[in-house]
C-alpha cells in the first residue's frame, strides 16, 4: 500500500485536475448555449434560401445551371470535411473521420479521384498524416463562424466542379440532434438534387421577372444557397462541439470525483493501521520495560 504522503500528493492533483474539468465544463455550457442559438437561426434562412432556389429553378427550365446538371461518368470527386480547431470533446472527431474513412475507401474501391478540403484543425491533421490529398483547408475558426472566411476553401471545390475537373462534392460534418446526441452525417452537395431543392416546394409554379436576366440571377442565387448549407452544417457542427464537450467535461470531474473518494479511503485505511502499529510498538516497549 502507499505511504499517507503519496496518496495525499495524488488527491491534490486528482482535486487540480476536477478544478479544471469543472471550469471548462461550464465554459462549454455557456458556448453551447449560444451555438444552439446561432445554428437555430441560421436554418430558416437556408430553409428559405432552399425554397426560392426551388422555384427559380421550376420556373426557368430552358437553362441549366452547372450545380444542377450531374456528370454522366464519375471519375472524381470532392470532399469538404467540416472537425473541430480542439480537442477534449469525446468521440466527435473520431465517429466523423471514421465515416469519412469507409467513405474514401468507396470512393477508392470506384477508381475516383479524390480531393479534399477541411475545415477545422483535426481533420487537417488527420488527412495530412494518411496521405490524402488536401486542396484547400481552413484552421482557427474561432466560436463564431465567419462566411467571409468559409468561402475561400470552399470556392475550391465549386470551381472544380464547375470547370468538370470533379463530378460530385460531398459535405461531411456532425449534426446536432441534441446534448446528448450528435450524428456523423455525410450528403451529396453537389450536384444539388431534385428531392433537395423540392423538399418544400409547392406543386404550383411561379413565373418571376428576373433583372439582368435569368441566369445571372440563378448563378448568384445558387452559389449563396451552397454557401448558405456550408454556413449551416459549419454551425451545426460547432454546437455538437461545444455539447459533446460539456459531457466529455462532466463525465471527467464525475470519474475525478470517484478517483478522489476511493483515494482518501485508501489514505484513512493507510492513517489508520500507522497509528495501529504506532500503538503496538508503544504496548511491546512497555511490555518490554
Amino acid at each position: 500500500m502507499a505511504g499517507s504522503k503519496e496518496i495525499r500528493t495524488k488527491i491534490k492533483s486528482v482535486q487540480n485536475t476536477r478544478k479544471i474539468t469543472k471550469a471548462m465544463e461550464m465554459v462549454a455550457a455557456s458556448k453551447m448555449r449560444k451555438a444552439q442559438e446561432r445554428m437555430r437561426r441560421a436554418r430558416p434562412y437556408a430553409d428559405k434560401v432552399r425554397n426560392i432556389a426551388a422555384h427559380l429553378a421550376g420556373a426557368n427550365p430552358e437553362y441549366q445551371h452547372p450545380f444542377l446538371v450531374e456528370h454522366d461518368s464519375i471519375k472524381a470527386a470532392g470532399l469538404i470535411v467540416v472537425t473541430t480547431d480542439k480537442g477534449l470533446c469525446g468521440g466527435l472527431n473520431t465517429n466523423l473521420l471514421r465515416a469519412v474513412t469507409i467513405k474514401l475507401r468507396e470512393l477508392e474501391k470506384a477508381g475516383e479521384a479524390i480531393s479534399i478540403t477541411a475545415i477545422g484543425n483535426k481533420g487537417f491533421g488527420f488527412f495530412n498524416r494518411i496521405g490524402a490529398k488536401v486542396v484547400s483547408h481552413l484552421t482557427q475558426l474561432g466560436d463564431t463562424p465567419h462566411l467571409d472566411r468559409l468561402i475561400g476553401p470552399v470556392k475550391v471545390q465549386l470551381d472544380a466542379y464547375v470547370r468538370g475537373e470533379i463530378d460530385q462534392v460531398f459535405l461531411c460534418y456532425t449534426r446536432f440532434i441534441n446534448t446528448m446526441k450528435q450524428e456523423a452525417v455525410i450528403e451529396q452537395l453537389l450536384p444539388l438534387s431534385a428531392d433537395r431543392l423540392q423538399e418544400d416546394s409547392r406543386e404550383y409554379s411561379w413565373d418571376y421577372i428576373y433583372e439582368p436576366d435569368a441566369q445571372s440571377v440563378l448563378d448568384d442565387l445558387l452559389l449563396r444557397y451552397v454557401e448558405a448549407l456550408v454556413y449551416q452544417a459549419v454551425s451545426e457542427n460547432m454546437a455538437s462541439e461545444q455539447s459533446a464537450r460539456m459531457v466529455a467535461m462532466k463525465a471527467a470531474s464525475d470519474n475525478a470525483k470517484k478517483v478522489i473518494d476511493e483515494l482518501q479511503l485508501s489514505y484513512n485505511k493507510a492513517r489508520q493501521a500507522a497509528i495501529t502499529k504506532e500503538l503496538s510498538e508503544i504496548v511491546s516497549g512497555a511490555a518490554a520495560v
